[in-house]
């Protein structure tokens, strides 16, 4: 099933300079799309067009009951803005993903199990009355990660998950990305490319204009035309 398309997108930012041009393709339900692409070359962009926080010229096309603002698409930010001195924990901030859904939070008890279930899963059960500001950045990324997932997204889309996490973590991330790959459609960034590559199903080159390409047909030729010389 299709769940958005992408029609000539176009993102500028000083209204001269192109931080996307023309940008097309299809997301499907099964799809685990790894976005790569050299610094400055448009990842990010290309994910917060999507969400709908750049403005755009083209058309971003989204399947019936697909939004960002119905909990049907999670997102993990590259980095987020939250205070860190707001007197709020762990699982409040997990919790917070849920808004999206509803006026008011209130939280049952198939909150607090699918909560409990996402901190078991990535290892932060022991923290989950902490205060944010006394987790370290690894900890905070995970807990952004079970909000992403609360509301169970459609569509995931993360912008370089494995930020600030240790690489233990790195390699359980990937897993668990892999695993919940059966159950939604997930767009990760990142610029590792060697490690997404054994994960993912397609490629998506980016650099200013972006093409996708499934994972197998990828070679350091044309890699080297998106400004990718080597695999990290």
């Amino acid at each position: 099933m299709k769940l958005l398309s992408l029609h000539d997108v176009s993102v500028s930012y000083d209204g001269t300079k192109n931080a996307l041009n023309n940008v097309s393709f299809d997301i499907y339900s099964d799809d685990f799309i790894g976005i790569i692409g050299p610094n400055g070359g448009g990842k990010t962009t290309l994910v917060k067009a999507i969400i709908g926080t750049v403005s755009h010229t083209g058309i971003i096309e989204f399947a019936d009951g697909i939004g960002v603002d119905n909990g049907t698409i999670g997102y993990l930010p590259q980095q987020d803005n939250f205070d860190k001195s707001f007197p709020i924990t762990v699982q409040e901030v997990i919790f917070s993903g849920l808004l999206s859904r509803r006026i008011y939070l209130r939280i049952g008890r198939n909150e607090k199990e699918k909560a409990a279930a996402l901190m078991e899963l990535t290892g932060i059960t022991t923290i989950a009355d902490k205060p944010i500001g006394e987790v370290s950045g690894g900890e905070m990324q995970k807990a952004l990660l079970c909000r992403a997932l609360i509301s169970n997204p459609r569509l995931l889309i993360l912008d370089e998950p494995a930020n600030f996490v240790d690489a233990r973590f790195e390699k359980e991330l990937y897993d668990i990305l892999k695993r919940l790959s059966t159950q939604m459609a997930i767009i990760m960034v990142s610029h590792d490319i060697g490690s997404v590559m054994e994960y993912v199903n397609s490629i998506v080159c980016v650099n200013r204009t972006a093409h996708r390409y499934p994972t197998h047909d990828l070679t350091a030729t044309l890699l080297a035309d998106y400004g990718l010389t080597h695999y990290k």
